[in-house]
């Protein structure tokens, strides 16, 4: 038997955005059957699977490459942004790291590398990198796939909620939260 190969992680990098944007639309086509209907996955696949090349630019966006391929993508960000689909109250400022949670941002993993690590790793790295710029507590919005690494990782349930998407396909999300340390 041949051991499967070690995934890598770090920064990602501008010509990474095309293997993110694949990876990302990948991974809601396989997950998301599982909590969502056919409509909401394509609407998920087409809205939320979508790079927020600021994260990259910012340095805050981490992937795990494979034998050359991107398995698994996330990040965090110091902007007014909870996820994507929506536009509503984003802005690109700067957050308050004294009064404002940092946010969990564009977690994907591809279907095949689920269960191995990798979320978590990315979301250690994050709690890290938000730690050193001052911020006490992160923030995010999860699609129904994600809730049971957020909260295998110490988030907490905020409140249940309907994510609108501008296509007006509503998908059940759950605002989570947590301390940096």
């Amino acid at each position: 038997m041949t051991d499967a190969p070690t995934a890598v992680q770090r920064l990602a990098v501008p010509a990474d955005a095309p293997a993110i944007a694949e990876l990302a639309r990948s991974s809601v086509r396989a997950l998301f059957p599982a909590y969502y209907d056919e409509r909401q996955t394509a609407s998920a696949a087409t809205h939320i699977a979508v790079l927020d090349l600021a994260l990259i630019e910012d340095g805050t966006y981490y992937v795990h490459e494979a034998a050359g391929e991107i398995v698994a993508c996330g990040g965090w960000s110091r902007r007014n942004k909870l996820y994507n689909g929506t536009d509503a109250g984003a802005d690109a400022r700067l957050l308050d790291p004294a009064t404002e949670p940092a946010r969990i941002r564009a977690m994907f993993v591809r279907g095949d590398w689920t269960r191995r690590g990798l979320g978590r790793a990315i979301l250690t790295a994050c709690v890290d990198a938000a730690r050193v710029e001052g911020f006490g507590t992160l923030a995010l919005m999860a699609t129904l796939p994600g809730v049971p690494l957020y909260q295998a990782f110490g988030f907490t349930e905020v409140e249940h909620t309907d994510l609108t998407m501008p296509d007006g396909v509503v998908l059940g999300g759950v605002a989570m939260e947590r301390a940096v340390d």
